[in-house]
């Protein structure tokens, strides 16, 4: 147990108090919410791979733009999930979200230009996402926003989503690029073409080895901006 603390501290660079004390939201849909129950969601790779304390809010089917109030208030509403009145400081808030309101707010058509402007403008000062944005970083924390999965040479459901799904990502990596507590966690190249290994039996979600490799890649924006 100390050998393993030892390379975890070493790993980040941190004194182990510091390490220690690091306090992590994820707030998010089905990306962060996938295989929970089987201890192997990003929030639980994560919490493996740094040694931090991490709180794991998400829920699948939630969106950024979320009007019913009382499903909202139990976690259909991203933004919702997060509350810097009720909650303690956070060194770090993880947010994903965007997808559901594209596939079940415009279903991925042609219409969906208005929905990426109501999540995050072309020039990043106005849209829903961009206010959760604003919101998690004014608590306080650190802000990661972590993209979606790309399916290279792979037929999904969600086909219709992708060219959406660039244009969103696009507009929040311009928002967060020159500010120094928020970062972008693309997974653009994390799946090889035409491997599913990466993929649960829907082709839309994560598999536990794919939830395994987005959380290195939050560690280690994490470990950089440390």
């Amino acid at each position: 147990m100390f050998l393993r603390a030892l390379f975890l501290c070493l790993s980040f660079g941190l004194s182990t108090p510091a390490f220690a004390s690091q306090r992590v939201l994820i707030v998010g849909d089905s990306l962060m919410a996938m295989h929970r129950l089987s201890d192997a969601s990003i929030a639980s790779y994560l919490r493996k791979h740094t040694g931090f304390t991490v709180k794991n809010r998400s829920v699948p089917g939630a969106r950024i733009i979320h009007r019913l109030p009382i499903s909202g208030s139990l976690g259909m509403s991203i933004h919702k999930q997060f509350n810097a009145q009720r909650d303690k400081p956070w060194d770090w808030i993880i947010v994903n979200g965007g997808g559901n309101d594209l596939l079940l707010g415009c279903g991925c058509t042609s219409v969906c230009m208005r929905k990426v402007d109501g999540l995050i403008g072309f020039d990043g000062r106005s849209g829903a996402l961009r206010r959760l944005l604003r919101d998690a970083e004014a608590s306080g924390a650190k802000v990661i926003y972590v993209g979606y999965l790309r399916s290279p040479e792979i037929v999904t459901p969600i086909e219709g989503c992708k060219i959406w799904g660039d244009r969103l990502e696009r507009r929040v990596s311009r928002y967060v690029e020159n500010d120094p507590n928020m970062h972008y966690v693309s997974l653009h190249n994390l799946v090889p073409p035409g491997d599913l290994s990466y993929f649960s039996s829907d082709r839309i979600h994560p598999s536990m080895k794919a939830t395994n490799a987005i959380a290195r890649r939050i560690a280690d924006v994490m470990k950089e901006a440390n």
